[in-house]
């Protein structure tokens, strides 16, 4: 079986991995995050996963390396990670009351091999109030997320609806993840799975 790196640092795509137990190891890649020209989300994402996977699979030419990339996007505008907590809540008045999408890139690289994919999950937010906005992103928790909110934390207390996966919106679609992977030898090991 081939090894898999996670070319990211996201502890939360680490754990998707863990819960579908996925063997494998971590490398965060250093490659530039700024995109040129006018691209779409899909587009956006797509090429920076495969910008980190391309990245630590260049330096790791025996093993299969797995980069992600998760932005939100409203209206065709992106929103990355808020870079102060005023961002935050400028980009969470933004959301509050729409729906927007959420989209995750996902590369799969090995030598020659390579296979990219995204996942778009609709999200709408509940009509929030600046207090609520405000409250939110004191807690600390926008400020490493796409968005800036997490849905797997206190930020699934400002989502009234989600159309599409989940796991998606949290960092990578891992149910499509784990089929892409297969081809390349990368198999779930459940032998450890009941406890």
């Amino acid at each position: 079986m081939n090894d898999l790196i996670l070319a990211s640092g996201s502890p939360r795509r680490k754990e998707l991995l863990e819960i579908a137990h996925l063997p494998f190891t971590i490398q965060k890649s250093s490659v530039h995050e700024k995109i040129t020209g006018i691209k779409s989300p899909d587009q956006v994402v797509e090429e920076l996963a495969l910008r980190k996977a391309r990245d630590i699979q260049s330096i790791n030419q025996k093993s299969v390396v797995l980069g992600a990339d998760t932005v939100v996007a409203l209206n065709g505008q992106i929103f990355g990670k808020p870079k102060t907590e005023q961002d935050a809540i400028d980009m969470i008045h933004r959301l509050s009351g729409n729906k927007h999408a959420v989209f995750t890139g996902v590369a799969i690289v090995y030598n020659d091999q390579e296979t990219i994919f995204h996942e778009k999950t609709e999200v709408t937010f509940w009509k929030l109030t600046d207090n609520e906005i405000e409250s939110y992103v004191r807690t600390g928790e926008s400020m490493d997320k796409a968005g800036g909110y997490g849905i797997q934390g206190l930020g699934s207390t400002l989502v009234k609806a989600i159309f599409g996966d989940y796991y998606n919106v949290v960092g990578l679609p891992i149910a499509r993840t784990v089929r892409e992977l297969k081809p390349y030898g990368i198999t779930q090991d459940l032998s450890q799975s009941r406890k």
